[in-house]
């Protein structure tokens, strides 16, 4: 802890002003005496001010409580904690040293203490970047009880935290799957087809039970309604597949798409697990990247999240033939892959179609596109000169192309999502669900 001595602002004014004073004592002697009073007041009042704040050796306690990781794009709690170990109230200024990446010059907090008054800051920062932050020191100036004088106290608070793909969605959504209560988050409930679902137990109807699946030899013993009740298929094979290439540097509210991608592969791994489901991992640009073969262990998750913190973006164009290679090696079952990418044109998507369709031919291949929002407001902006016509006529055909997309992967047997960014979580383990319920994987 380092201490610091300063003056605060109204000694500056005040000894300004005895300067004046002695200016105008060469016109009107008498104020020479006046100014020699005030700047003898002012010398008194700062001694006394120092005194008080510089009298006892640490009148003052700081400490910052951070977590030692961060979730990318939302918002995460640091606490500071204070203790006045005066015999008297204080104000003070806080100045945290938070990480560079926030860009944040301007943070200040100021605070008022009572004698022996312990108190605590809160504040959210929201990391854009994967990556490591640190943390520095935590600059506190308690300002004397005249308020002429601060102390400066530098508390070591360095820490370095992680920004991790965003678990805090991750938990959301698995405490909404482990309750069944996926829908509440936008989630819809798909109504299942036919019953060539996992036997799980009889149980007695209640309303709203499908009366197909009523099982009568139960119904005779027990002399009430019985019921068979099943549940969805487990163990089949879910992989997230990211496109790390130059399409997926793409901005949106400061995180790039790569970054929108992870996040919602994080909550679909986490909730095919919870499902009883088997969880993989492959990023690939020019060449794969990372291969995380699907399981269902405790451990899976972990290895995802490691795996994901690490992805970065590459500005290279990806390889979907060596993509096909690879997962026509190395998975070996029928399975569900959800493939995170981006198509700007219809050209882009033709010229990756034949490797997307050798692909879909042994697996459900299930691929996921991003809407460019900002065309959306170019196209509702009203025009009004020839210029926006044009920039709206462009944006229009764009956004056309895009449902085109979708129409030609359709018409090629492979189902697709095209999703704002902020929608891609909900919208990829709506479909999810779906293809689960439709016993498509």
């Amino acid at each position: 802890m380092i201490k610091s001595f300063y003056l605060n602002k109204i000694v500056y004014i005040i000894a300004g002003s005895a300067a004046v004073i002695f200016l105008l004592s060469f016109f009107v002697p008498v104020f020479f005496r006046l100014g020699e009073l005030v700047l003898l007041f002012l010398l008194l009042a700062v001694l006394l001010d120092a005194l008080l704040v510089f009298g006892k050796k640490n009148g003052f306690h700081a400490e910052r409580q951070v977590t030692d990781r961060f979730s990318i794009g939302d918002d995460n709690k640091v606490m500071l904690h204070f203790k006045n170990q005066y015999g008297f109230p204080v104000r003070i200024s806080v100045i945290d040293e938070i990480p560079f990446q926030f860009q944040d010059r301007k943070w200040l907090r100021k605070l008022q203490l009572a004698t022996g008054e312990k108190k605590e800051l809160d504040y959210f920062l929201r990391p854009v970047t994967r990556g490591e932050y640190v943390f520095y020191d935590i600059n506190v100036y308690v300002h004397a009880p005249l308020q002429l004088v601060k102390r400066r106290y530098i508390f070591a608070q360095e820490k370095t935290v992680k920004v991790y793909p965003s678990y805090i969605q991750m938990r959301r959504y698995q405490l909404l799957a482990v309750a069944n209560k996926l829908q509440e988050a936008g989630v819809k409930k798909m109504q299942r087809i036919g019953h060539s679902m996992e036997f799980e137990q009889i149980k007695e109807y209640v309303r709203g039970d499908d009366y197909r699946t009523i099982n009568w030899k139960a119904t005779a013993r027990r002399e009430g309604l019985m019921v068979n009740n099943y549940t969805d298929e487990r163990s089949q094979q879910i992989y997230c597949v990211i496109n790390k290439g130059r399409v997926m540097k793409m901005p949106f509210h400061g995180m790039t798409l790569l970054d929108y991608a992870i996040n919602a592969s994080l909550v679909l791994s986490n909730v095919a697990l919870v499902k009883q489901d088997r969880a993989g991992l492959i990023s690939f640009a020019e060449n794969l990247d990372s291969f995380i073969l699907a399981d269902k262990k405790p451990t899976q998750m972990n290895k995802v999240l490691e795996s994901l913190y690490r992805q970065q973006t590459r500005f290279l164009e990806p390889d979907y033939e060596k993509l096909f290679s690879v997962i026509r090696n190395r998975i070996t079952n029928r399975s569900l892959l959800v493939l995170f990418t981006n198509f700007e044109s219809l050209e882009g998507l033709q010229r990756e179609l034949p490797a997307l369709r050798k692909i879909a031919r042994y697996h459900l291949l299930l691929v996921v596109f991003f809407e460019n929002t900002e065309l959306r407001s170019l196209i509702d902006r009203k025009a009004t000169n020839m210029e926006d016509i044009y920039i709206k006529t462009i944006a229009e055909k764009f956004a056309y192309e895009k449902r085109l997309m979708v129409k030609e992967l359709h018409m090629n047997g492979i189902p697709s999502i095209l999703t704002t960014p902020e929608n891609l979580t909900v919208n990829t383990i709506n479909k999810y669900l779906e293809l689960k319920s439709r016993m498509s994987i």
